[in-house]
């Protein structure tokens, strides 16, 4: 994927972490400028125009979801990519950005090469440079879309093709709460009509196949792939 020319603004109140995402981002080829406060991204946000914003929820003068709210209402910024930074165990307001209209977000203490990779992933769906039917391969778990394939310690477990999909979307991001109605359109589509059960039959049936802690349950919210 080609990063060159593609700016990122991130905004956060910590200046600790504006450098160490700024320099991980620009050592990937990203323009990236930083803003130190939710009035502050807005101002640079309209004066860049960035293809992709980093968004800490917990800012002062305008948090996070009150900035994408704001951009999100207008046209200019109606595909922009945002992603969140969010404490580890504010459950609620990774869903809250989400339901704003967040494409992603990633978990404080922040992991550079997490957020560099989430960030590429972005771009990759939207530009299609790369294919998105990748191979997941995360500790001893494989996830191979092509092949339809799906190994444990290098043992094949076989799964109907929604329990498929349904494992593929929630590894395809680690450790983010997919809603259940994001499930639904995900895996089942707008036009069939299945219930909540339907998704924690799937869930049950995938944990009991491939025998590995892996999916974790949101009670009254959904689910998010956590190895």
């Amino acid at each position: 994927m080609d990063s060159k020319g593609k700016k990122i603004l991130i905004a956060d109140d910590e200046p600790d972490i504006l450098e160490i995402i700024q320099y991980n981002l620009s050592r990937e080829g990203y323009d990236v400028i930083t803003a130190k406060d939710g009035d502050d991204a807005l101002v640079k946000a309209k004066s860049s125009q960035p293809q992709l914003i980093v968004l800490d929820i917990m800012m002062p003068k305008k948090n996070g979801v009150e900035v994408c709210e704001i951009l999100r209402a207008q046209p200019a910024f109606k595909d922009t990519l945002i992603i969140f930074l969010t404490a580890l165990n504010d459950e609620s307001s990774q869903i809250k950005g989400l339901e704003t209209g967040a494409d992603d977000y990633v978990s404080k203490p922040i992991s550079p090469k997490v957020l560099v990779s989430r960030v590429n992933a972005l771009f990759r769906r939207v530009n299609k440079d790369e294919p998105e039917d990748k191979v997941i391969r995360i500790d001893n778990l494989e996830i191979d879309p092509v092949k339809f394939e799906v190994k444990v310690n290098g043992n094949s477990v076989v799964l109907a093709k929604k329990e498929f999909e349904l494992l593929y979307l929630l590894a395809s991001r680690p450790g983010r709460v997919f809603l259940r109605n994001e499930i639904l359109n995900h895996v089942w589509g707008n036009d069939v009509i299945v219930g909540d059960r339907t998704i924690d039959v799937h869930i049950r049936k995938v944990r009991q196949k491939l025998g590995v802690d892996c999916i974790t349950t949101v009670k009254g919210v959904g689910y998010k792939f956590d190895l």
